[in-house]
């Protein structure tokens, strides 16, 4: 069983016990979380798609950890003019694992 989920303006394929990084979440470490945008939950047999979430679905996760990806640089140019700027972003990041599907 599995499901499709969105959260962030992303959406994730997640199944139980997978473990997932999204956009930063405002939970803590530890803390349970749920996202009730579930849009498709597919069992052995049976898929459901919603029009356009799945009424009465969620998917239960728990936080494993909060942080930031690699630093990316971001380098602008313009010719003739003298003009450079450097400039580094690291995006921030929630891992969790997925616990429940309920459908």
């Amino acid at each position: 069983m599995y499901a499709i989920i969105q959260t962030g303006g992303k959406q994730y394929k997640v199944a139980e016990g997978d473990v997932v990084i999204v956009e930063k979440l405002e939970a803590a470490e530890g803390d349970v979380v749920t996202f009730d945008t579930v849009l498709t939950v597919v069992k052995e047999n049976e898929v459901v798609v919603g029009k356009p979430v799945v009424d009465g679905a969620k998917v239960t996760a728990k936080v494993e950890a909060q942080g930031k990806e690699k630093k990316i640089l971001v380098f602008k140019y313009k010719a003739k003019s003298n003009y450079r700027k450097r400039q580094g972003h690291r995006q921030p990041f929630t891992k969790v694992v997925i616990e429940k599907i309920e459908a």
